[in-house]
């Protein structure tokens, strides 16, 4: 059941959003609803729930569609980083909510991109016993991959690198206390 302050930041989130649009020259409808977190439960995520923000395509060009997007979702990733910081700052001490901004199903896809290169990471990792590193993911993404592979009690993952050459690294981990 979602409270009354997560309703208040997800319409701020939906009136923001709107906004930007508007200014870029973009009409364009946007569903809000609250969504159980894609990274819930991992040690440094701090809520389970996050407002849920997708823009509507139904009167969009395919061109515009892609222009949100970006090169490999960076816009959509920074229009929702700006959105996330600017109504978490004018939200009350310690009222904050995560957002994810969609269009297109981008998230989704994403993400079964995401699990598909996981999953052959951690086959390499088991295989070879060699570390594999994880190019070119945002740090959302890092996180979603820490998140689905946090229960392979075999694989440890783990950040290497600062900005912009920051990479997931997904190692082989021995059974431990067995002989």
């Amino acid at each position: 059941m979602s409270t009354e302050f997560e309703i208040h930041l997800l319409e701020q989130g939906r009136l923001w959003l709107m906004t930007l649009l508007s200014k870029m020259g973009i009409e364009a409808a946007i569903s809000a609803e609250i969504r159980e977190s894609l990274t819930a439960g991992l040690e440094d995520q701090e809520h389970d729930r996050e407002g849920w923000l997708t823009i509507a395509t139904d009167s969009l060009s395919p061109e515009t569609i892609q222009t949100l997007i970006g090169n490999k979702g960076e816009v959509l990733d920074s229009i929702q980083y700006m959105m996330s910081l600017i109504v978490n700052l004018q939200a009350q001490e310690g009222i904050k909510m995560p957002f994810t901004v969609d269009i297109n199903q981008y998230r989704d896809r994403r993400l079964a991109e995401l699990k598909q290169i996981a999953e052959e990471a951690v086959k390499q990792a088991r295989f070879s016993r060699l570390e594999q590193e994880i190019l070119s993911l945002s740090s959302a993404e890092r996180r979603q991959v820490h998140s689905l592979l946090k229960d392979f009690e075999d694989i440890e993952t783990y950040s290497r690198g600062k900005e912009p050459d920051r990479r997931l690294v997904v190692k082989y981990r021995e059974a431990r206390g067995q002989f």
